[in-house]
């Protein structure tokens, strides 16, 4: 029976060592061009997983020009109003601060060959629009993050 207790010690110790150990998050990798397109019209992702989009601008205009963000909003937020407010917005990457709280998540405006990223939380389950709000892209670059 004394052997069986440090065994017993170890067990719990090595159990409570997985249970807390991070699980890495998901990464989704998402192209923007100058055509203002991005490569993914929609995304799945798993209630509460960590999840990590990069962002890649793998066009060659100029930022000022032909900028690209990504912003993932909450469900319910017109816009076409968050658009409209959000054009004026560049020193606030291009989210209006008056619609800063229908943001789950952004990646800041890039300009060519730039890499950005952001990691969050999966949100409640639901579907979620993500735009480009650089002035005049959202029409075009916009997708859906389903969340199941």
């Amino acid at each position: 029976m004394k052997f069986l207790a440090p065994n017993y010690l170890l067990a719990a110790l090595f159990a409570g060592t997985a249970l807390h150990a991070a699980v890495p998050a998901r990464t989704i990798e998402i192209t923007a061009n100058d055509q203002m397109k991005f490569n993914l019209a929609r995304v799945e992702v798993k209630v509460g997983e960590t999840i990590k989009v990069v962002l890649k601008n793998v066009g060659t205009l100029p930022k000022e020009a032909m900028g690209h963000n990504w912003v993932l909003l909450k469900p319910g937020t017109d816009l076409n109003a968050f658009a409209q407010a959000s054009m004026t917005a560049k020193d606030a990457e291009y989210i209006a601060p008056a619609f800063k709280d229908k943001v789950v998540a952004f990646v800041k405006v890039l300009g060519p060959k730039q890499t950005g990223e952001v990691t969050f939380t999966a949100p409640a389950a639901g579907e979620y629009t993500y735009v480009c709000s650089f002035p005049g892209h959202y029409m075009l670059m916009k997708g859906t993050l389903i969340a199941k």
